[in-house]
């Protein structure tokens, strides 16, 4: 699930820089893609009609490296750029079809104990997936476009073209061994017990989880929760690589694409985990409501590192990437209050996993919304008033954080 999604919402930002985009488009144009997983509920009942969920797990991931091996092949036509885009939009649907029937083996495969066990390897195993394309094939790339096809690393261009290609083979090479295991091993899936039959039942219960969701009370409190609490983190998702890779000149650090795998993509998403780990237990000592206004500034505070390296612009690479652990780590911490919100506060109820996607949906729609502005606003302001902008997008975060209402006592 992770691999296709990192690569459509995050790793085609920076190939889009390289290629030579303006920050704008880069971001402007990832951040589409975010738009299938955000509007994913709105399809999921009609994935539970039809055969088994393996099914749609296997032929998703079989047309996924069909089309990542597309998007490689078409580098080499004129006009690539377009046709480049039209499948990434294409995939990205595919992609979320995906993660709802992957989602779908899991729940109804395990009984609930083993739902609890195996979680935690569930998430490190969504996680390796940011590592391995944030982090190992961002690497990849910059290390073939200087080593093995001996271009600038400091130009953007066309050039790029050659070890971005090469990177969307591995990326269908290793979907597709994924899809031959796990027609070996993976179980088929049971239908959930509120499956529809039709249609018609489909639409019923997509249209009775809508009512039922704005039916709660507070409901708008939660929805502002859902959406602001991590504002300030989507204005810098897909800025801050920019911010790495961008040229000393423009008011970035100039690193390469290797340093910016290994400082952003592997040690911050290793700080996240810790970070998460840590959080979790926190909350699990001391309950989420005394604790989620701490979890917010966990959040939202050192997001001045950025704006620290902004204005000192180091060279130390132990300093980016301490700067880098540090957000990150704390990101990491902070954000488990997000979500254990949304399942004990927000999802509660007649659709508790309906209404469980519709908080993660605002989450992806904030990440959409902010990232499709933030490329504009950034070359507006440049990095140090941007990162300045960013500082004062955490206000709203807190403002929700302190008024989110608790209905429902913790488990």
């Amino acid at each position: 699930m992770a691999l296709a999604y990192v690569m459509l919402t995050n790793v085609t930002a920076i190939m889009f820089k390289n290629l030579g985009m303006d920050n704008g488009r880069a971001a402007e144009y990832a951040s589409y893609l975010i738009l299938a997983y955000t509007i994913k509920p709105l399809f999921a009942p009609f994935v539970e009609m039809y055969r088994t969920k393996k099914f749609f797990v296997l032929w998703t991931q079989v047309i996924l490296a069909a089309g990542f091996g597309c998007v490689a092949l078409a580098m080499s036509l004129p006009g690539y750029m377009a046709i480049m885009v039209t499948l990434f939009v294409l995939l990205s649907f595919i992609g979320a079809t995906q993660d709802i029937a992957a989602d779908g083996v899991y729940v109804t495969s395990l009984d609930s104990r083993s739902q609890s066990l195996y979680c935690g390897i569930q998430s490190l195993s969504w996680n390796v997936g940011p590592i391995v394309a944030s982090g190992g094939l961002v690497y990849l790339s910059g290390w073939l476009h200087t080593n093995t096809f001996h271009h600038d690393a400091g130009t953007f261009g066309p050039a790029w073209i050659d070890s971005w290609r090469i990177i969307f083979f591995i990326v269908a090479g290793v979907t597709l061994a994924m899809a031959a295991w796990h027609l070996k091993t993976m179980p088929d899936g049971a239908k959930a017990e509120n499956a529809p039959s039709s249609v018609a039942d489909a639409w019923f219960i997509l249209k009775d989880s809508f009512v039922t969701f704005f039916q709660k009370r507070d409901v708008w409190l939660m929805i502002g929760f859902g959406f602001l609490f991590r504002l300030s983190i989507g204005l810098l998702e897909k800025i801050g690589p920019f911010f790495m890779v961008d040229p000393v000149a423009k008011g970035g650090l100039g690193l390469s694409n290797e340093q910016l795998g290994l400082f952003y993509g592997t040690y911050g998403l290793v700080a996240v985990l810790i970070g998460s780990l840590l959080g979790g237990m926190f909350v699990a000592k001391r309950g989420l409501k005394p604790t989620l206004f701490l979890l917010c500034c966990a959040v939202n505070i050192p997001n001045a590192t950025f704006l620290l390296m902004a204005y000192y612009q180091p060279t130390d690479v132990f300093v980016i990437s301490a700067g880098v652990a540090i957000e990150k780590f704390f990101y990491g911490f902070g954000s488990v209050g997000f979500m254990i919100y949304l399942m004990q506060q927000l999802a509660p109820g007649k659709y508790t996993t309906t209404h469980y996607a519709f908080g993660t949906g605002l989450m992806g729609l904030c990440m959409m919304v902010t990232g499709l502005v933030s490329g504009h606003l950034q070359q507006l302001l440049g990095y140090v008033n941007y990162f300045w902008f960013v500082m004062a997008a955490t206000i709203p975060s807190f403002l929700v954080t302190w008024f989110a209402p608790f209905h429902h006592k913790e488990g």
